[in-house]
């Protein structure tokens, strides 16, 4: 046995490779094509949803953040195939939902604080845990954050940020998982296979 052998069987490599995983093959198809555009399109969709419904009730800084918390969640559902994208979108729901009624609690009776904010990622960790649900604890985090940092940079009304950012929350994902699921029937149906 060589010594590159013996260095592609040693456990530092192999574990080197679980970690960053090696690209087989780099060629875009037209797979790869439609599921940008895709993605594209439903982002635009969502943003257009956000922005222009978000304009009659608030300010125009956050009529823009909620088109963009709302691209996020569209992004964010945007998967392989349809069940894991749907699979994603109720993930995402569950952890907002989470997110938001932790802040919601926390902005009806106290103004934003650094330890405020710490304390409810803290709890929020420990409440998708209990539900079992540990790779939901990263957005949970960001979710709150998010709410509490423009709580913070919005004072007035701050306890109104939870249930705007779940309401671009829901729109995102039901935007993105409904084009993902429209967009792969249609690219299936075009070449004459069944959508996964």
């Amino acid at each position: 046995m060589d010594s590159r052998e013996a260095e592609d069987r040693s456990p530092s490599v192999r574990s080197r490779n679980e970690i960053i995983p090696e690209v087989k093959n780099p060629k875009l198809s037209s797979w790869d094509v439609a599921y940008a555009l895709n993605m594209a399109i439903a982002c635009l969709i969502t943003y257009w949803i956000m922005t222009h419904t978000l304009s009659r009730f608030v300010d125009e800084s956050s009529d823009f953040l909620g088109g963009m918390w709302a691209v996020v969640a569209t992004v964010f559902v945007f998967r392989e195939t349809r069940l894991r994208s749907l699979s994603a979108g109720i993930a995402r729901l569950i952890a907002t939902c989470v997110s938001f009624a932790l802040c919601l609690v926390y902005l009806s009776l106290f103004p934003f604080t650094p330890l405020g904010m710490a304390i409810l990622i803290a709890i929020g960790t420990v409440v998708m845990a209990l539900l079992g649900r540990r790779d939901d604890i990263v957005t949970v985090g960001i979710t709150t954050v998010v709410v509490m940092v423009v709580a913070a940079m919005s004072p007035v009304d701050a306890w109104q940020q939870p249930l705007l950012r779940l309401a671009d929350t829901v729109v995102g994902i039901a935007v993105g998982v409904a084009c993902k699921w429209v967009g792969s029937f249609l690219f299936y149906k075009s070449i004459g296979e069944q959508a996964p």
